[in-house]
């Protein structure tokens, strides 16, 4: 497989199960794959985690399982951090990584989760519509929008745990794309970013808010050009 040979590895947003990049993926050329969280597929894939770093340890090995050398981590949101600390992790365990794709988030060092996004299940609802309207499903009897809604507040929990400073400075280029209405992302939060990594950090806005911009007709075209830089 080749990103590099490692594939491209993405790693999606809270309370997320993937499908929002099946647009986005489908422009790039190179494999790539969904990282899956403890417990976020059901009781076959284990238990959730009970800490932030449990669900980096199990995308680290899950990446390690995928990846001969040099994977691309791909991040949204909640998934960019883990997708920062899971290339940390990977690079203290050996295995190269050949780059960093975060997409709608602040830089780690610059991260928080508001109280009021994760004091119950209905303040984590309307945080998610604050954020994005139209992000969770409309209701209905097949319960999906409670599923996702209780998957995000748990994801949120452990991000109030996360701090940058356990994970080691990246030597790989950092590339990071926001929607220019994002309200989570700040011009201070994206600039962060370089200081993260000593590898080079580009930076690219798209229209769009949060989520929706993974549906910009731009960023499949960016992704794929970070993707083949990578490579070389």
């Amino acid at each position: 497989m080749t990103a590099g040979p490692g594939g491209v590895a993405v790693f999606p947003g809270a309370g997320s199960f993937g499908g929002e990049f099946k647009e986005l993926l489908a422009t790039v050329a190179q494999p790539a794959w969904l990282v899956r969280y403890p417990g976020r597929f059901g009781r076959d894939f284990g238990t959730p985690a009970g800490s932030f770093d449990e669900v980096v340890t199990a995308c680290a090995a899950q990446v390690r399982r995928r990846a001969v050398t040099a994977p691309l981590l791909v991040g949204h949101s909640y998934g960019a951090y883990l997708a920062y600390a899971t290339a940390a992790r990977l690079v203290e365990e050996g295995t190269a990584v050949a780059g960093l794709v975060v997409i709608g988030a602040d830089a780690p060092q610059l991260v928080t989760v508001a109280e009021a996004a994760v004091r119950g299940l209905p303040e984590t609802a309307a945080y998610l519509e604050g954020i994005d309207p139209g992000l969770l499903p409309a209701d209905g009897s097949d319960g999906w929008r409670e599923i996702v809604v209780e998957t995000a507040r748990a994801d949120l929990l452990l991000l109030r745990e996360f701090t940058a400073s356990p994970y080691r400075e990246l030597h790989c280029p950092v590339a990071v794309a926001h929607g220019a209405s994002d309200p989570l992302v700040t011009p201070a939060g994206v600039a962060g970013w370089a200081d993260a990594t000593s590898g080079g950090c580009t930076r690219r806005v798209f229209p769009g808010g949060h989520s929706d911009l993974l549906r910009s007709p731009g960023l499949g075209a960016w992704l794929e050009e970070v993707t083949q830089r990578t490579a070389v």
